[in-house]
């Protein structure tokens, strides 16, 4: 019972222990230390060993026991990755947030295969573990943490989600509308391909998109005609989405270039970074610009 008693305690205490959080979340988040810079080094060469196994092990060219090689360096790899993914949860004061975030989601799908493989056992489900172990390629996606310009893109298509989404839907309406038009002109027309209101939305998409596959086409001048009309709208549709992108990171870059160390008064900091890359002084936390919308009715004059 003793035993059991000082088990407990001394898990407690490293579940609460500040200082030993404190150290983890420096190797594991931050960059800026050498101890971090050798983690992120030895990630990144993970990554890429682990990459490389699965493109190895899928070309079926080598003898029975180098695919046994293979097989026990991705267990090896597995474990780190595990290793990897719990001191991450650990060391965070908010772990859902990372564990439902875009990264957390890649690196559970990316070290989930190994483990479903020892319990879905039987000849019948071989090929739904070689599906699973297909997942592991996702890790390739922890790379962008790891590249500035990765980074700054995925930040920004979050940021620019919303606008996307709401642009998104107006294609939608758009598609759907052109598509019933176009069922209204040409599907009166016998062997047409215009024969139901799915399949002309179907030739929408595919015309809006200007991908253009060819098996249906309209026969009718004012088809033809509205078939013109589509396909410079898509023109025009497709640049959208790229200037909300890239409005997003050019306002994002400029941000970052405007983050400026207190002790050495340099520029080009990441938005999430806390420590200065320069000389590790703590930077000030970024403070959210306030629009004049976001005010009460009764602060805005």
């Amino acid at each position: 019972m003793e035993y059991v008693f000082n088990l407990r305690q001394r898990w407690h205490h490293f579940l609460h222990n500040e200082e030993l959080k404190q150290k983890v979340y420096s190797i594991v988040f931050e960059s800026d230390t050498p101890k971090g810079r050798l983690f992120d080094i030895i990630l990144i060469g993970s990554i890429t060993l682990s990459v490389l196994l699965v493109i190895l092990e899928s070309m079926h060219i080598f003898p029975h026991s180098a695919y046994l090689t293979l097989r026990v360096l991705e267990y090896l790899l597995t474990f780190f990755f595990t290793i990897e993914y719990l001191a991450r949860i650990y060391c965070l004061k908010q772990p859902l947030k990372y564990i439902f975030s875009f990264f957390g989601i890649v690196d559970l799908l990316a070290t989930l295969p190994v483990y479903l493989s020892f319990f879905l056992h039987g000849s019948h489900y071989l090929l739904v573990i070689r599906a699973f172990r297909l997942i592991r390629i996702f890790r390739i996606f922890k790379l962008f943490r790891f590249i500035y310009e990765g980074n700054l893109l995925l930040r920004s298509l979050w940021m620019s989600a919303p606008k996307i989404l709401i642009f998104f839907f107006f294609v939608l309406i758009l598609i759907i509308s052109m598509g019933t038009v176009m069922y209204m002109v040409e599907g009166t027309n016998p062997d047409t391909g215009f024969n139901n209101i799915p399949n002309s939305i179907y030739w929408a998409i595919v015309t809006m998109t200007t991908v253009g596959y060819g098996d249906i086409t309209p026969v009718t001048p004012v088809g033809r005609f509205l078939s013109a009309v589509i396909m410079l709208i898509g023109y025009t549709i497709i640049a959208v989405p790229t200037g909300i992108v890239s409005a997003t990171m050019v306002n994002q870059h400029k941000k970052q270039e405007k983050r400026k160390c207190p002790r050495c008064h340099r520029e080009g900091h990441d938005a999430e970074s806390l420590y200065c890359k320069y000389c590790g002084a703590k930077l000030k936390k970024e403070e959210p610009v306030e629009h004049i919308n976001d005010r009460p009715n009764d602060e805005r004059f």
